[in-house]
C-alpha cells in the first residue's frame, strides 16, 4: 500500500473516534458544507492544515454532498527549507497545492514589532480572500481545532475584556459572498499531534521570519502559549476543563450577565431590568 494511503486509512481507521468522526460532526451540526460549494482549503504547511486537507479529500470521495475543493498555499516569504517541506508533504500526503506567493513578510519585517503580527494576519487573509474570489470559491476552510477555540475564548477574556470565542463559520464581512469555515472545530490538538506522530510526519511549526529572528518575542503567540499552559494546568485538577469552557459558550445564561453586544450594538441588563420583574408578576 503507498504511503499516503496508509496515512489516510489511520484517519478513518486507527482516529476514527478522535479525529474523523468529530470532523465529520462538526461539519453537520454546524452546516458547513452544502451541495456544490467550492471550497479553497488553505495549506499553511503546517499539521493542522494538512490533516484538514486529507479529511477533506476524504469527505469528498465519501460523503454524500457533493463540493469542489481548491488546496492553496500561500508563501508570504517563507525560507527555502519551508517552502520545500510543504512541497515535499504535499506530494507524500497526495494534495494536489497550487502554491501563489506575496511580499508579507518583507512588508512587515519593517514596520513596529508590537504591530507586525495583527499586520501579518490581516495581510494573509485579504490574500487569501482575494485568491478564493479569483478561483470563484465562496467557502474558505482553515485549519483551527478545539484548543484554538478555547485558547482564544481564554484570550478575549484575560486580555480584551470580552467574552467571544472562535466561530465554526463565519460570513465575510469585506468580500460579499465568502464564508469562512472551520471543520476541525471539534478536534483536539493532542489527536492530531498523536495523528502526525504514529505516521511519522513531520510539518512546519512557525514558519514567520520575525520570530526566527528574535528568541523573545512579546507578541500574542507568547500570550496563546501562557493561555495553553494554563490550559494544561487547569486540567490536571479537572480533566474537562477544556470542554467545560467551550460548553459554556453553547449554555449562555442571558439572565445573569450584565451586558451583551449584537451587530455592534451594546445592551445593559438595565434596559429589560424591571420589564422582566413585571412579567414575573403577572
Amino acid at each position: 500500500m503507498e504511503r499516503y494511503k496508509e496515512i489516510e486509512r489511520s484517519i478513518i481507521k486507527k482516529y476514527r473516534k478522535d479525529i474523523w468522526s468529530k470532523f465529520v460532526k462538526a461539519v453537520i451540526e454546524y452546516e458547513l458544507i452544502q451541495e456544490n460549494d467550492r471550497i479553497m482549503v488553505c495549506i499553511s504547511g503546517g499539521k493542522d492544515s494538512f490533516l484538514l486537507a486529507k479529511c477533506m479529500q476524504e469527505l469528498q470521495r465519501h460523503g454524500k454532498v457533493k463540493f469542489s475543493t481548491y488546496y492553496v498555499v500561500m508563501d508570504p516569504g517563507y525560507s527555502a527549507y519551508n517552502r520545500n517541506l510543504i512541497i515535499e508533504n504535499a506530494k507524500l500526503l497526495n494534495v494536489p497545492i497550487e502554491l501563489f506567493e506575496s511580499d508579507i513578510f518583507s512588508v512587515v519585517d519593517n514596520v513596529d514589532p508590537k504591530s507586525s503580527c495583527y499586520l501579518c494576519a490581516r495581510m494573509r487573509r485579504g490574500c487569501l480572500y482575494n485568491r478564493a474570489m479569483e478561483l470563484g470559491c465562496n467557502k474558505i476552510a482553515l485549519g483551527h481545532h478545539f484548543d484554538d477555540v478555547i485558547e482564544t475564548t481564554l484570550l478575549s477574556m484575560f486580555y480584551g475584556s470580552e467574552v467571544k470565542t472562535m466561530m465554526p463559520k463565519l460570513h465575510s464581512d469585506h468580500f460579499p459572498g465568502l464564508e469562512l469555515i472551520r471543520p476541525l472545530y471539534l478536534v483536539k490538538e493532542e489527536e492530531i499531534i498523536s495523528w502526525c506522530n504514529s505516521n511519522a510526519l513531520t510539518f512546519i511549526n512557525c514558519a514567520c521570519r520575525f520570530t526566527e529572528k528574535n528568541a523573545i518575542v512579546d507578541d500574542g503567540t507568547s500570550k496563546r502559549k501562557e493561555i495553553k499552559e494554563l490550559i494544561k494546568n487547569l486540567r490536571g485538577v479537572n480533566k474537562n476543563i477544556d470542554y467545560n469552557i467551550f460548553k459554556a459558550l453553547d449554555n449562555v445564561n442571558l439572565n445573569c450577565v450584565l451586558g451583551v453586544k449584537k451587530r455592534g450594538k451594546y445592551k445593559s441588563f438595565l434596559e429589560d431590568y424591571d420589564l422582566d420583574q413585571e412579567l414575573k408578576d403577572e
